[in-house]
């Protein structure tokens, strides 16, 4: 039985993309790419999903992690970002080169994905494609079963190992084609359309992109912090992120770091906020004002804070027009 090595999301696409290959007898094993923006933790269970989508398909899984690597390639991708602070083409360049070393560990012959061809805007159109083949070492062993009967002929065409009239001839974004497959598969209740990547959402994105223009390298920390509450630039070294709900408060909380300062309002229920950066302590009766106009103070309060000057606390004025224009929004 030959072997091949399916690109595993979790999503609808990629599940029909293996059983196609399985019922032309191939042998599929699947990989499953995390990032530090795709984290299978991101409040969707796609870390459970994904398994479970695999033990279903009857195909082994390998999770692997880009992490350091991710991150320098953040900085600045070669073939640029789209609306959000996503680099597709890059991103799925990296996810490709991972499938290839997996695939000449188990000697398979070829990678597969889900991808529809003119899906998504900035990595699958026709030149998106044949861009990432190259730039991930898999140019002609890249078959997409969903539309490759639109798609040039692959290296396992032009060898006989599938046959074009087998393939698929979806393209745009509409799902019926999908969804009509996914019944005849037996598939209940196929996943809904999205993918699972932070950076492609517009105000995450642009907390993404003030983080990575006032940090070198940001760390897996500083990524993590962008996931939860609002986030306040104070000036070029320093920010303030506001918690939102008890959980963001707990996520806050948890990663502070010792150099950081912490705030919450001393009589009312609120946010708790983290002040990070070498002037943290400028910031403070700022950070206590903007901390308490998202508590339920009528107005003025105290504000403990703890940190570079534990047990501390100042007074916070809860108006909004000094500062609503620090806040880091698309």
């Amino acid at each position: 039985m030959k072997k091949v090595v399916a690109l595993l999301s979790g999503g609808l696409d990629s599940q029909l993309a293996i059983r196609m290959m399985k019922e032309r007898g191939f042998e599929v094993s699947a990989v499953a790419i995390k990032t530090p923006f795709c984290d299978f933790d991101c409040g969707r269970g796609c870390g459970f999903e994904i398994r479970e989508r695999a033990d279903e398909l009857g195909v082994d899984l390998k999770t692997v992690y880009l992490g350091a690597d991710y991150v320098e390639m953040l900085k600045k991708p070669k073939h640029g970002r789209g609306a959000g602070f996503n680099p597709c083409i890059d991103c799925r360049a990296m996810m490709f080169r991972e499938a290839k070393k997996h695939m000449e560990e188990i000697g398979a012959e070829f990678v597969i994905s889900g991808e529809v061809l003119g899906q998504r805007p900035m990595s699958q159109h026709g030149p998106a494609l044949r861009t990432i083949e190259k730039e991930s070492g898999l140019e002609g062993r890249i078959v997409r079963p969903l539309s490759a009967g639109l798609l040039p002929a692959t290296d396992p065409e032009r060898d006989g190992l599938i046959r074009r009239e087998d393939m698929g001839m979806i393209r745009g974004r509409s799902r019926r084609s999908q969804l009509r497959m996914a019944s005849e598969y037996g598939i209940p209740d196929p996943p809904s359309a999205g993918g699972g990547c932070l950076l492609t959402d517009r105000n995450f994105g642009a907390k993404t992109a003030d983080l990575f223009e006032h940090t070198g390298t940001p760390s897996i920390n500083d990524i993590d912090l962008l996931k939860v509450g609002r986030h306040f630039r104070m000036d070029e070294s320093t920010k303030l992120v506001v918690g939102r709900d008890r959980d963001e408060n707990g996520v806050i909380s948890a990663l502070a770091l010792p150099a950081d300062i912490l705030l919450e309002a001393r009589d009312h229920v609120g946010p708790v906020s983290v002040l990070r950066g070498g002037t943290a302590a400028r910031h403070v009766r700022l950070a206590a004002s903007i901390t308490l106009r998202y508590s339920d103070s009528p107005g003025e309060g105290a504000v403990a804070y703890r940190g570079a000057e534990s047990g501390e606390e100042v007074v916070g004025r809860a108006g909004a027009s000094s500062y609503e224009g620090l806040r880091i929004q698309a």
